[in-house]
């Protein structure tokens, strides 16, 4: 067994060292990764945001112009946070997709995938979530580290660490009232932004001991799950392609991640077309 961790390592470390893509560097599949709050705010996450109404006239003209600002990057595919059990990943919800459905349904899949693959003429955008099926372990058990610090004198560490989180959900709330959509979104996918919230996960690290982990589950989890979702668009992704990834913003650290250090695969910031878009 020694033998063949050592002979993996070896195959592993020079696979490294040539990466696919090397050789011809357009044939790598450009990752752009634009993190969302969720304008219809339907309350699924920890912490909520209040949101103000996509739906207004003003944001409307707002999302035409992130979607303008968007497509200049020159999508061949556009991907977003929904499950979908069909191998070709093909979001029914888009199949039905018509321009007047941007003044119906507040969802960012909706007001900004939507929006966009229907702006580039794209037959399908594809949905890559992914969340356990029946029998399958959550992926986000905060439950259990809610426990362990209740058992073990710690909870109002964690409450404190939750209080972080909610200050930050509320900046969203704040910068709302004085920005675009597309101003929002710049600040959102900030890489310091990223980088804050996951501290915030390593944080829940020392919630264990050495047998009990709870804190070291959840963050195995929350990366199994991100893993999971690049993993799917992996499967859809062609040589050259150019993919806009419609997300939750807490997901942008993971996979921005994979898109930067998957051989093959090239991590794009968005912030440029993001204030392009707020000017």
């Amino acid at each position: 067994m020694a033998n063949l961790r050592l002979l993996f390592t070896a195959v592993f470390v020079t696979s490294l060292a040539t990466p696919l893509g090397a050789a011809n560097p357009t044939s790598a599949v450009q990752v752009m990764v634009v993190g969302t709050y969720h304008f219809d705010n339907p309350g699924r996450d920890l912490i909520n945001v209040k949101v103000d109404d996509a739906l207004k006239p003003g944001r409307q003209r707002e999302l035409d112009r992130l979607a303008t600002a968007l497509a200049a990057f020159r999508p061949t595919r556009v991907m977003t946070e929904r499950r979908v059990a069909d191998a070709s990943l093909s979001d029914p919800g888009y199949a039905a997709f018509t321009a007047a459905d941007v003044a119906r349904h507040r969802s960012e899949r909706v007001q900004i995938a939507y929006r966009l693959a229907g702006t580039l003429g794209l037959k399908t955008v594809q949905g890559i979530d992914e969340q356990p099926s029946a029998g399958e372990p959550d992926y986000f058990p905060f439950d259990k580290v809610q426990q362990w610090a209740a058992a073990n004198g710690r909870s109002a560490d964690l409450e404190s660490l939750m209080a972080t989180a909610a200050k930050m959900a509320t900046e969203i709330e704040q910068w709302q009232a004085s920005k675009p959509i597309a101003g929002v979104l710049a600040e959102l996918n900030r890489p310091q932004r990223a980088t804050a919230e996951q501290h915030i996960y390593y944080s829940l690290l020392s919630f264990g001991g050495t047998e009990s982990q709870p804190g070291a589950d959840l963050n195995a989890m929350w990366y199994l799950r991100n893993a999971k979702i690049f993993a799917k668009l992996m499967t859809a992704a062609k040589p050259g392609d150019r993919i806009v990834v419609v997300y939750g913003s807490g997901h942008n650290y993971w996979l921005r991640h994979f898109a930067a250090t998957t051989p093959g695969y090239v991590n794009v910031d968005p912030t440029p077309y993001l204030k392009r878009a707020a000017r």
